[in-house]
């Protein structure tokens, strides 16, 4: 799944990521961004995260737009055939 930080507390890890898709709310998962890239999160900040079995968000990484497949970037993918 890919979404945004809606908030981040660097004090507690506690954290809340809005779903791309479906504009869910999932807290942080202790320990999120442990093993990570990320020292902290900040709002607005893109990431890719899984949802472990409590339905917390977890194994967050960097996420960005191209992930998403946008137009822009399936533009540059794949060739758009001429008619």
């Amino acid at each position: 799944m890919q979404g945004v930080i809606k908030s981040y507390d660097p004090a507690t890890s506690d954290g809340i990521v809005v779903s791309d898709t479906d504009l869910a709310e999932y807290d942080l998962a202790p320990g999120a961004i442990e093993g990570s890239v990320f020292r902290m999160l900040r709002q607005g900040q893109r990431v890719k995260f899984e949802l472990d079995s409590q339905g917390l968000a977890t194994s967050l990484s960097l996420g960005s737009e191209s992930d998403m497949g946008t137009p822009a970037f399936l533009a540059h993918a794949e060739p758009v055939p001429e008619t």
